[in-house]
């Protein structure tokens, strides 16, 4: 089957008639109007009802417009695809990653844009990065399970968690000595009132119900918070190490962990550019290793 008759037929419906149609291609209608009919002679049915005022498609011709809409938007596709492989990898990629896990991820893409340099990485920061891919970035970066069926998620490995006070609290309320004591401690919690916490300690899994009067969906605030001296709080490993050196947090009981999983998100319904491909392909490689070192 000749694909260009294919693609006249799929204009003439868009166009809403045979004249239109020829008007947009440069062609004579006469000659898009014969490219139909030997279609329809191929096929042995009838796509479009002719009258003298318009064109109207049939219930087969329907059916037939919409697969052949379909495969040569999907033809449209691979050769834009492959055009853009051919080319040197160039232009712009946002990635939107939660805002204590940016510093992490800033040799990771200095080691990227050596490798591509005529790639222009543009970084947004948000506590709901997930969210913002698609319209707003190519690529997102997020903490825990996937958050929307219509992205695609690549696991990048899991990160450590334990719990951490600042020296000036718990000179205040006392050091936990077992997780059970938690529950006479202030929690820096995702929502104010109570919570569940279950780690991973000596004898397995254990929780312990804790309470809390400060509470925040921002990792850097709930570090702050900490840090101030507010409560407990179940943070990152990456995200405590810089205030354990300095002194500002210590852990508490360090026998117990838990462990979250980073996840790499693209728009599942979308053919990622190459130079797209290329980064997502490189954070996953190398962001997988950055959780294994914090894990």
């Amino acid at each position: 089957m000749d694909l260009n008759r294919a693609a006249t037929f799929l204009r003439v419906v868009e166009a809403g008639g045979f004249t239109a149609a020829a008007s947009a291609l440069g062609l004579p209608t006469s000659s898009v109007s014969r490219s139909v009919a030997k279609l329809e002679e191929e096929l042995g049915v009838v796509l479009l009802e002719r009258t003298t005022r318009r064109v109207a498609l049939t219930d087969v011709g329907r059916a037939y417009f919409e697969r052949v809409r379909e495969a040569l938007a999907g033809l449209d596709e691979a050769t834009a695809a492959a055009l853009d492989a051919a080319r040197e990898p160039q232009g712009l990629v946002r990635i939107a990653v939660p805002p204590d896990f940016a510093p992490a991820l800033a040799p990771v893409i200095a080691a990227f844009l050596r490798a591509y340099p005529k790639i222009c990485v543009e970084l947004s920061t948000s506590s709901r990065s997930a969210e913002l891919v698609g319209e707003h970035a190519d690529l997102g970066v997020a903490f825990g399970p996937l958050p929307d069926s219509s992205l695609t998620s690549r696991r990048l490995g899991g990160t450590a968690q334990q719990l951490y006070a600042a020296p000036s609290y718990l000179e205040l309320k006392g050091t936990p000595r077992v997780l059970a004591d938690l529950t006479r401690h202030d929690a820096i919690l995702l929502r104010c009132g109570g919570a569940r916490w279950a780690l991973t300690g000596p004898s397995g899994v254990e929780s312990v119900d804790v309470t809390g009067i400060v509470a925040a969906d921002h990792l850097g605030f709930i570090v702050d918070a900490a840090v101030a001296g507010l409560g407990v709080a179940i943070l990152p490993a990456f995200s405590a190490a810089a205030h354990i050196k300095s002194g500002s947090l210590v852990q508490v009981l360090p026998e117990f962990s838990t462990t979250i999983q980073l996840q790499l998100l693209s728009h599942a319904a979308r053919r990622l550019p190459h130079r797209v491909a290329l980064l997502r392909d490189f954070l996953a490689l190398h962001m997988s290793r950055t959780c294994d070192a914090h894990a």
